[in-house]
């Protein structure tokens, strides 16, 4: 591992201040003594503030851990952006940036193989972590970039499909070893400082979704790599800031950032085929299982939702989006 490189921490913090708490903890028994820390509160509004000030109080750790509130809640990049922004205490540049959700926490030495990871490998821009959930199952982070065939495999979820697709997966079986791969969730990733240098922080058009997707996609434009780096393993239990699980229907964000990305990688007449892609597999599935009686798996008036959005056209969804959260979710 390089020595004593200059690393800090970054955790986004929405309304799970005591959630947020304890993943600092946890990133501080595991980083370098040399590393710092920085909570972002994206304009929480309930308190959270006060009852970090409180226990960072009681840690009396110094300049080791600093608090920042943002001014508006603009989102999981938006927020992140802001502790990428921040110097170590002295004033010097980072050399690292470390992203860890707010209810995720990395087992004893997963920073230090992540910093191991991209000391060998100077030209990775990004090693992200195996993530598995608080029933030990492992959560998938690990994907090829989104494309035409593979938005139309993802919709159809029909097995002769998949395998003559299969090229295309957007989120293929996990790699067991260290594994080059297009993109990572953003739940716990090692970030190079040089690559942000490079190709900028995240795009703050996009809400939530998409976001890491395409500052990787970025950094790939640019010859920075992408690894997943299943020896560093983290704890994530999910969906806590962003209640998703008690989704019933997408979002109207989860619509607009796909459709922002599609357009801002490839163009609009990509984009549109794309989204026919979807929409076409969707209808598809949704058929299938009609036909079947099975359970279709797209949330309620998906097929519908993303037609209308395709179209420019506005939905329920988008008129009445659940809780606006800021902080990254993928499971």
């Amino acid at each position: 591992m390089m020595a004593d490189p200059r690393l800090l921490v970054v955790l986004l913090n929405y309304r799970t201040p005591q959630m947020t708490l304890r993943a600092a903890r946890a990133a501080l028994a595991d980083m370098p003594e040399t590393a710092e820390l920085v909570i972002v509160d994206n304009a929480s509004g309930d308190g959270s503030m006060g009852i970090f000030e409180q226990a960072l109080a009681e840690w009396n750790l110094g300049t080791r851990v600093r608090l920042i509130l943002s001014g508006h809640n603009g989102g999981f990049g938006a927020g992140c952006n802001i502790g990428l922004a921040e110097q170590m205490s002295d004033g010097s540049a980072p050399d690292f940036f470390y992203l860890l959700n707010s209810d995720a926490f990395p087992d004893p030495g997963c920073i230090a193989t992540l910093l191991d990871h991209m000391a060998r490998h100077p030209r990775a821009g990004f090693a992200a972590s195996h993530v598995r959930g608080e029933d030990d199952l492992p959560h998938t982070t690990a994907f090829r970039f989104p494309s035409i065939a593979g938005e139309f495999e993802g919709a159809v979820r029909f097995g002769p499909v998949s395998r003559l697709l299969r090229h295309a997966i957007v989120a293929p079986p996990l790699p067991e070893q260290t594994t080059q791969v297009d993109w990572a969730a953003g739940a716990s990733v090692m970030i190079r400082a040089e690559a942000l240098d490079e190709i900028g922080r995240f795009d703050e058009t996009f809400f939530l979704y998409f976001e890491e997707t395409d500052l990787m996609k970025r950094g790939a434009h640019a010859g920075w790599s992408c690894w997943y780096v299943p020896e560093a393993k983290v704890v994530h239990i999910g969906s806590v800031s962003t209640g998703m699980k008690e989704w019933q229907r997408m979002p109207a964000y989860w619509f607009a950032s796909r459709r922002h990305y599609f357009i801002k990688t490839h163009g609009r007449a990509y984009a549109a085929a794309a989204w026919g892609a979807r929409l076409t597999g969707s209808a598809l599935h949704a058929l299938r299982c009609t036909l079947t009686g099975r359970r279709p798996q797209d949330p309620a008036f998906f097929t519908r939702d993303l037609a209308r959005h395709g179209l420019g056209l506005r939905t329920e969804s988008g008129t009445a989006t659940p809780r606006r959260p800021a902080t990254e979710d993928r499971t």
